[in-house]
């Protein structure tokens, strides 16, 4: 049984701001703390946090959206995370996230590292980035 994960998260930041540091090593590298492999290359391979995210880039839309299939061991459904960004007024951004077909028995830690890993970092860096 897979579950589907979804938040809405209001920026400090441009929309160009957000879409490069989901993509731009470098930036990946400042507010997760660990070595990052990413391009926006389609059919790339990706890796986060030495590992412990890892998948395949499938789409993107320069400023506008992200498409990743993230790996999950043996799972036959695919676990794909799209991220949609969108202008919000004058300097701010709104950051759409999809996480499909999560694997029940890891919904809540997938769920936690999204929360605490993934997104408070993420919203530091680019909130306190001034």
């Amino acid at each position: 049984m897979y579950k589907e994960f979804k938040t809405r998260i209001k920026i400090d930041a441009l929309p160009e701001e957000v879409y490069d540091a989901l993509t731009k090593p470098f930036a990946i590298e400042l507010w997760s703390g660990a070595p990052a492999v990413m391009s926006t290359k389609p059919g790339s391979e990706f890796e986060l946090w030495e590992g412990d995210i890892c998948g395949q880039n499938l789409e993107f839309e320069e400023n506008k959206m992200i498409k990743q299939e993230w790996y999950f061991g043996d799972q036959e459904e695919k676990s794909i995370v799209t991220f949609n960004i969108y202008p919000e007024g004058k300097e701010k951004s709104k950051l759409m996230i999809t996480h499909t077909n999560i694997p029940a028995e890891d919904y809540d830690d997938i769920v936690e590292g999204w929360n605490n890993v993934y997104l408070e970092p993420l919203l530091h860096f680019l909130q306190d980035e001034e």
